[in-house]
């Protein structure tokens, strides 16, 4: 059994934790820098960037965070997780968090704004059958480094993507009652596990 954190600051942390409890993970609920201990993965959830950088410094996160990102821990980012997990951040704040974690360039809110919100099924590499996902004030992926595998588009555009040891998604995945793509990432854990 897995252990996971998800990071608890803010946003829609609880439906990951649902779901990946459902699939059997033993979850920790993110916090404090103490929590980080002992995790074999981590979900960042979407919520708000911008919000939630603020408190993984008022917190005191974001250094342990990073050096157990640098480590090699692996990570799930969606929405606004995913906007903290990639290399550059177009249209973000100057203090804006960035953990590095997979080589891409998002731009925030670039599907619009909540009034814009949109669902839309899509074709997943490794799934069977389509996922339907649901989009909110969506980051988009402008750009990706040579190691980045796109699991996922839509219209054209990566949505899904995967390196080594982390995952990120421009869509919430944990808002709908499919949890394949959870599955994905904690396949993902379990590969990163075994080559230790």
């Amino acid at each position: 059994m897995a252990r996971i954190g998800v990071l608890a600051l803010q946003g829609a942390f609880a439906a990951h934790v649902e779901k990946l409890v459902a699939l059997g993970a033993d979850v920790v609920e993110v916090r404090r820098a103490e929590h980080l201990i002992g995790l074999e993965g981590l979900v960042l959830p979407g919520g708000e960037s911008t919000t939630m950088s603020n408190l993984l410094v008022s917190s005191g996160l974001e250094h342990p965070l990073r050096a157990a990102i640098d480590s090699g821990l692996a990570v799930f980012g969606t929405c606004a997780g995913m906007i903290l997990l990639s290399a550059h951040i177009l249209d973000g704040r100057d203090d804006q968090i960035s953990f590095a974690a997979i080589d891409a360039t998002v731009r925030r809110n670039a599907y619009g704004r909540q009034v814009d919100s949109f669902e839309c099924d899509l074709d997943v590499a490794s799934l069977d059958g389509p996922f339907h996902a649901i989009f909110i004030r969506a980051p988009a992926i402008e750009r990706l480094g040579s190691g980045v595998e796109v699991l996922a588009s839509w219209n054209g555009r990566p949505v899904l993507i995967r390196s080594a040891r982390v995952m990120a998604a421009s869509f919430h995945p944990e808002l709908t009652s499919d949890s394949r793509v959870h599955r994905l990432f904690l396949d993902l854990v379990e590969s990163q596990l075994a080559v230790r």
